[in-house]
């Protein structure tokens, strides 16, 4: 059944939301959201949010005003029911111009010219969100604060000892290491569920378990309209709100010039700086949607997803954007739509060039009125040409419908020549793969692609991947650059694959290491092992099981480490093997309450999302319970402390892990899975491959994308990864620890390591979630002290966080645990104060944090040189 009709585009009624200027943001401001439209009477209702809320979908964002000509656009369309879902099959029309647009002719190409905007504003600012949102995120410190007394009595060492001669033979790694750590359920003792409190908004049916902590999570949380970040574009889905009122994908590039700083932008340094959300820049759509649009998701990996917009519940999608991190093109593929394309900005002027830079391919140059620039290519594989009509200063429509893939990219002035040869090609997804030999790996991104076949892909880089490049890929970077949001430079290199080199810690072990040598130190002089190990004996006497009977898996894993810390200080590092035998007993029963699921909050592994959880979320109906374990929040530093632990115990008791490793096997596949031939768990849920480090906010919407606080416990567990391996045997679990533990520390040293607390991908805020003491900020960068930390965290940057905070005695103004921390990390350039501050007679136990020991810390500064 067929039915002519007419359909009406009015032009976007703008809406006044004054926002803050930039640079000069100072608390929250609250932010306009339309919540309704009328098309006859341009009727919008206002809400001000209250302060301290995040936004609920985006903002209306700068001064505007209605466009001076509200003439009607009417286009022939005919519609089709199938299954009583319309959608629509455009023929050939006119478009008429709503306003005056001059159209000139060059050698160069045709441009239509807009006039100058007099009663409109573009909105060219933007929103910054200056306060944290803590859905999801509990203020209490990471500390374990209970009080903890001296045992009156010391536990009895174990005779006769038995030195642990390992049964477990070292395997070859493989020629690629990304190879599946176990490929079967999860153990028994682990409960299933098939619910999760969190649904799966518009993510169409998919084998593989869904990535709970990666950059394009905000479309199906929430709103789903919060922005993806992939650098050095974000994506967010308009759903007809902002200056352009589109129902298409809006498409933003922050420069440098436009980030705000505060809360006073003349302090030196700043306390962060933000990068402006809601600036629609571009908005790529069709007529086809509107107020009925639904958006979905597929083919959903590690590095990208499909992004569907389609014209009702039910309608096959009318433009499906593959996004894959560091895309050079902003790629629409289209299904017969007619495609629109908008700006908030406005345009100023769009130029169809004269010469297609490829056969079939037509290009557009889309200058903005802030000055931008930005290239637009459409190929389709008919040879059709897309014709752009400019309706009025926020819209330019398409002539005919469309099927084929439209690509826009930001030009910063010396990037025609790129994007013209590699127009034609997109990024469809990702795989990474790596190999060691000895202490030195290389790991390559290769990219799949769809398009042109011929053609090679224009992807940007990151600086920490600049810096690692294998020669070959160095060759093929380019001068074209573009800023990220908080990553620094991006740069675009013209190849299909890339390959990075990094240096393994491989000497690195379980004692104190030092990045100056390569080196561990597993020997002390007589006296400091004979003053280790009487505060040693007391520690390992203090009751594991109820320290570690907590009902947080945060922080029973914290207590687990701490004295498995100990019980390899006692045995390797003392000497004290019968007095380690005997806390490794006790070390071991206390494990066990996990291993048996017998805790407080048992795990389960739900099969909604694909993981394994706390069970406190379900039980208590509150979403931040235990860190927001159950929404996927912070797994990696949950699980990493319980993997380090379970790495001491097989590593003195190999005999331990044939009842044991499966459990651990499952924490480490949750959290760090390298295969999709493991169907269990997404593919590496916590770190990303492409940004270099961990992100630990799971499935909460956040306009600022994902975010992580602390960059140590990130390390602490790729070095878990990486010992574990090597206790079980597992080649290449272990270099993929090494290798993971590498790439984070050049990337915390690039993106962290200067002035971060919490780093978003859409900002830089240095503070943390449960307060503004320095001690809090730069401390969570700090917890736990490991061997690894003398790789992560440089000598230079200790000095001078030193130097800046804590020095002249200002570290002692720091209360509880929190001193504890600051003087273990103060082993790492003068690991002398270190010893003298734990070593003395009048040592306070309430300066150490509940999850720290004494021991390790006294074994720490002294492996370091300090006594």
């Amino acid at each position: 059944m067929k039915a002519s009709v007419w359909l009406t585009i009015l032009e976007a009624i703008a809406v006044t939301a004054a926002p803050p200027s930039r640079r000069q943001i100072g608390n929250f401001e609250s932010v306009i959201t339309i919540t309704d439209f009328v098309t006859d009477t341009a009727t919008v209702t206002v809400f001000q949010q209250t302060d301290n809320s995040p936004p609920s979908i985006p903002p209306a964002l700068e001064n505007t005003s209605p466009l001076a000509t509200n003439s009607l656009v009417l286009i022939p369309i005919t519609l089709i029911t199938t299954g009583g879902i319309f959608f629509g099959s455009v023929s050939t029309s006119t478009v008429t111009p709503s306003v005056s647009v001059i159209t000139t002719s060059a050698s160069s190409g045709t441009a239509q010219i807009l006039p100058t905007l007099s009663t409109t504003n573009p909105n060219t600012s933007g929103t910054v969100i200056t306060s944290l949102n803590t859905t999801g995120v509990p203020t209490s410190a990471p500390l374990i604060s209970t009080s903890i007394s001296t045992p009156s009595t010391t536990i009895s060492p174990t005779a006769p000892v038995t030195s642990p001669t390992s049964s477990v033979e070292p395997g070859m790694t493989s020629q690629n290491i990304f190879q599946p750590v176990a490929t079967d359920a999860p153990p028994s003792v682990i409960g299933r569920r098939t619910d999760h409190p969190v649904p799966r908004l518009g993510i169409q049916p998919q084998s593989a378990p869904i990535g709970t902590n990666k950059f394009y999570d905000n479309f199906f949380l929430g709103s789903q309209t919060a922005a993806t970040w992939t650098h050095p574009y974000s994506i967010a889905w308009s759903r007809g709100n902002g200056a352009a009122k589109s129902w298409g994908m809006t498409i933003t590039h922050i420069d440098n010039d436009q980030k705000a700083y505060g809360p006073d932008p003349a302090a030196n340094p700043v306390r962060y700086f933000a990068n402006p959300i809601g600036i629609q820049s571009l908005a790529l759509s069709a007529s086809e949607l509107g107020e009925s649009t639904t958006i979905s998701m597929d083919s959903l990996t590690a590095f990208s997803a499909n992004i569907n917009l389609s014209p009702g519940a039910g309608a096959a999608p009318v433009i499906t954007f593959p996004l894959v991190q560091g895309m050079g093109f902003v790629t629409g593929i289209y299904t017969g739509g007619t495609p629109i394309l908008q700006s908030g900005v406005f345009f100023r002027s769009i130029t169809r060039a004269s010469t297609d830079p490829k056969p079939g391919v037509t290009k557009y140059t889309i200058l903005l009125e802030d000055g931008k620039t930005w290239l637009l290519y459409a190929y389709s594989t008919d040879a059709a040409g897309l014709e752009f009509t400019v309706v009025n200063p926020g819209l330019a429509q398409a002539t005919s419908n469309f099927n084929g893939v439209i690509q826009i990219a930001k030009n910063p002035g010396d990037a025609e020549s790129l994007f013209d040869a590699a127009c034609g090609a997109y990024a469809t997804t990702a795989t990474v793969s790596g190999s060691t030999n000895g202490s030195v790996a290389s790991y390559t991104l290769s990219f799949s692609k769809g398009g042109l076949a011929d053609t090679t892909l224009a992807m940007f880089a990151l600086p920490h991947h600049v810096q690692s490049f294998a020669p070959r890929t160095s060759s093929v970077m380019t001068d074209v650059q573009l800023t990220t949001t908080t990553k620094g430079i991006a740069t675009a290199v013209a190849a299909d694959s890339w390959t990075m080199e990094e240096i393994l810690p491989t000497t690195m072990g379980f004692a104190p290491w030092s990045s100056q040598n390569g080196n561990e130190r597993a020997t002390f002089s007589s006296s400091a092992a004979a003053a280790i190990q009487s505060i040693a004996a007391s520690e390992v006497s203090q009751d594991m099981s109820a320290q570690s009977n907590l009902d947080s898996m945060y922080f029973s894993g914290k207590a687990l480490a701490k004295f498995a810390g100990i019980v390899y200080t006692l045995h390797d590092l003392v000497g004290d093997k019968a007095l380690a035998q005997a806390g490794l007993s006790n070390l071991k029963d206390a494990f066990a309450r996990f291993t048996s699921n017998t805790q407080a909050f048992p795990l389960v592994y739900e099969t909604a999302w694909g993981g394994i959880v706390s069970s406190a979320s379900y039980v208590t109906g509150n979403s931040g319970v235990d860190f927001g374990n159950t929404y996927y929040n912070d797994h990696h530093f949950h699980y990493g402390y319980f993997i380090y632990a379970a790495s001491i115990i097989g590593y003195l008791d190999p005999s331990w892990l044939p009842e044991n490793k499966a459990w651990v096997n499952a924490l480490v596949r949750d959290i760090a899975n390298p295969s999709p031939s493991d169907s269990y768990f997404p593919v590496s849920r916590n770190f990303d491959w492409f940004n270099g480090h961990s992100w630990a906010h799971g499935l909460y919407e956040s306009f600022d994308g994902k975010d992580q606080e602390s960059s140590s416990e990130d390390s602490m567990s790729a070095y878990a990864l990486k010992m574990w391996g090597r206790t079980i045997g597992d080649a290449n679990l272990e270099a993929r620890g090494n290798l993971q533990l590498a790439i984070t520390a050049r990337a915390l040293q690039n993106y962290y390591l200067y002035t971060t607390g919490i780093l978003f991908e859409n900002k830089i805020d240095h503070t943390t979630y449960f307060g503004t003491n320095i001690e809090f900020i730069q401390g969570i960068h700090m917890l736990p002290l490991l061997p690894s930390s003398a790789l992560t965290r440089t000598r230079t940057f200790v000095q001078q966080e030193w130097d800046i905070y804590f020095s002249n005695g200002r570290v002692d103004t720091a209360e509880g645990g929190w001193k504890g921390v600051l003087y273990a990390n103060l082993a790492l350039i003068n690991p002398q104060a270190s010893w003298q501050f734990f070593i003395q007679p009048g040592f306070d136990v309430n300066w150490l944090d509940g999850g720290a020991s004494r021991t390790w810390y006294l074994a720490l500064s002294a492996g370091l040189g300090g006594a």
